[in-house]
């Protein structure tokens, strides 16, 4: 019976602590809430279909950490340059990258990296899981976009997650 109700109990444990984190004060509504949620989300999650991270090659992943580390201050200064430049210079657009990952949690991964990047955001993933769709603040050459992202951080997650 107990597995019905909670179908997970340290996700439901977590959930519940995660929302008293976030809540700007401790009261009795708060608490309510992250009692509903910590019962109803794995509930939730439970349904969802689920697929098993395969690990490769993790000795990737530290070389992975530092090139987002170091992009992640550029692309900081960039943005900066083009928020506080002429509007006149921003190209925003989307653009389509194809993925070569065939792995969900790589797929992610990429689809976060490529939002923790500023000046672009993840804007949806195919349903056939074979493009991202990405929202650029601003590119000259949505090409030269795709290979750096297919070569600076697909690649490596290709070996982590075959």
């Amino acid at each position: 019976m107990k597995r019905r109700m909670l179908p997970s109990i340290p996700q439901s444990l977590t959930v519940f602590a995660f929302w008293l984190l976030m809540a700007q004060e401790v009261s009795p509504a708060s608490i309510a809430m992250a009692l509903l949620l910590a019962w109803l989300m794995p509930l939730l999650a439970a349904r969802l279909e689920r697929e098993f991270a395969q690990l490769g090659r993790l000795g990737g992943g530290v070389r992975l950490t530092g090139r987002l580390l170091f992009d992640i201050v550029l692309a900081n200064i960039t943005v900066a340059r083009q928020v506080l430049g002429p509007e006149s210079r921003l190209q925003s657009q989307f653009v389509w990258v194809p993925l070569d990952l065939t792995n969900i949690h790589g797929i992610s991964a990429l689809a976060s990296i490529c939002t923790l990047t500023p000046g672009t955001v993840s804007a949806e993933l195919s349903e056939d899981r074979r493009w991202l769709l990405l929202h650029c603040l601003s590119v000259r050459d949505p090409d030269a976009l795709v290979i750096q992202i297919k070569t600076r951080y697909e690649t490596p997650l290709r070996e982590i997650f075959p």
